[in-house]
């Protein structure tokens, strides 16, 4: 339905349409590294606490020289292989375990929301983009009819059929429409560097894209908005975020509880570094309790507890929010789709009008005022034209950012 065609010398020879726009953008952009930076680092912490579980090794060895005033000195060399096992902690580790994992979900989700918006920043500098590329196109349209009108008064005037001042209206106009070029072209730049950023470009340069004014989501039955927000990757991370607190309360509750370890070591003490045998060995069992820690103990749970309170009520505030969001996100889609058929309307009827009155003013059957005032409507249709499915495309995109769709290798 909407389709401007764009042909102009300004634009470079880059072609790109926007699936490869997505391509690119999930290949390089920054934002998108960084999301994955982080999930690495969330999978390293829980190898980090999961190391706990598995048997500790250490050698050491050392080298000791001693004496007393005046009785010589001696020295003693000693090597030690040990070993040590965590037997039970009050479920303290598989606490912190879990919690990891929780939060490995939640980086999982950041990176779908990341995506996300890049999805709608990007979708947002192509439709600019491709409505530029419009607009330039249509300004010299706009120029080009105005010249004429300019020639049309001209011989009208000079035949003495027209006054000075609808001369000078004329010329008025066509200066405008010269300055809307210019503007256009300014703009064109303008929306070629911001698609540059929004693909992660570190050098722009000029770019053309091709497409049409289409929307690709066709339904017009309202989804169950409920499950959107709940399938939200939004919400699926501060869902994880919350267990993985609730898990760190759990651990955190853990460090009064005893901790239970098997030890022991391989080894040998001599005066001789060279000396093979008397090896020692030793095994056993180590039983702690934590007693008093200065009540750093209880200041760790209660701390653990604000932010499982803080978690539960930032989920739900953002769990709102997004309903919100997609309330008003389907009514804005909706609301432009219906826009771009009825200024598809208006401007049918501007295009009939003005071939209509442009005969009858070169035939003196209408008035100058009145021959303007509708060259002036079928200007304002074009332009209101192509801003209705500009909007659609970009309230398209925000429907879709609602619901948390990500950039998709398979994009239309």
């Amino acid at each position: 339905m909407f389709l401007f065609a764009t042909t102009s010398p300004v634009f470079a020879d880059e072609l790109l349409t926007w699936q490869q726009c997505v391509n690119e953008t999930r290949q390089a952009h920054p934002d998108l590294f960084s999301a994955l930076a982080l999930l690495q680092q969330a999978e390293a912490d829980k190898q980090i606490t999961g190391g706990a579980r598995l048997p500790q090794l250490s050698i050491g060895l050392s080298s000791l020289k001693r004496g007393t005033s005046g009785a010589g000195s001696s020295s003693l060399y000693s090597s030690a292989l040990s070993a040590q096992q965590l037997l039970y902690d009050g479920h303290k580790t598989s606490s912190q375990i879990a919690s990891n994992e929780e939060a490995i979900k939640a980086a999982r989700y950041n990176y779908s929301v990341v995506s996300a918006n890049l999805r709608f920043a990007l979708r947002s500098a192509f439709t600019a983009l491709l409505k530029a590329q419009n607009l330039v196109g249509l300004t010299v349209e706009i120029a080009e009819r105005r010249q004429k009108n300019v020639r049309l008064i001209t011989l009208r005037y000079q035949g003495g059929r027209e006054n000075i001042g609808s001369l000078r209206q004329a010329e008025a106009d066509l200066a405008q429409a010269e300055f809307e070029v210019w503007q256009a072209k300014r703009g064109l730049v303008l929306a070629q560097t911001t698609l540059a950023s929004a693909l992660g470009r570190d050098i722009h340069q000029p770019i053309k894209v091709q497409a049409a004014f289409r929307a690709s989501d066709i339904s017009t039955a309202k989804p169950d908005l409920a499950l959107l927000v709940n399938n939200n990757p939004l919400f699926q991370q501060l869902n994880a975020r919350s267990k993985a607190a609730q898990n760190d309360l759990d651990a955190s509750k853990s460090a009064f509880a005893p901790q239970l370890y098997l030890t022991s070591s391989i080894g040998r003490t001599s005066p001789d570094r060279w000396q093979l045998d008397a090896v020692d060995w030793s095994a056993g069992v180590t039983f702690s309790v934590p007693v008093y820690e200065g009540g750093s103990g209880k200041a760790r749970v209660a701390k653990a507890k604000a932010v499982v309170a803080q978690q539960s009520a930032v989920g739900k505030s953002v769990s709102l929010q997004l309903f919100d969001a997609l309330e008003q996100s389907w009514k804005d889609f909706q609301d432009a789709r219906q826009a771009g058929v009825v200024r598809k309307k208006f401007l049918d009827a501007a295009v009939e009008r003005a071939t209509i009155a442009s005969a009858q003013y070169s035939n003196g059957l209408i008035s100058f005022n009145d021959w303007v005032m509708i060259e002036d409507n079928l200007v304002s249709a074009k332009k209101e034209f192509l801003n209705a499915g500009a909007d659609m495309l970009i309230a398209e995109a925000q429907w879709i950012q609602s619901k948390g769709g990500v950039l998709d290798g398979q994009e239309e």
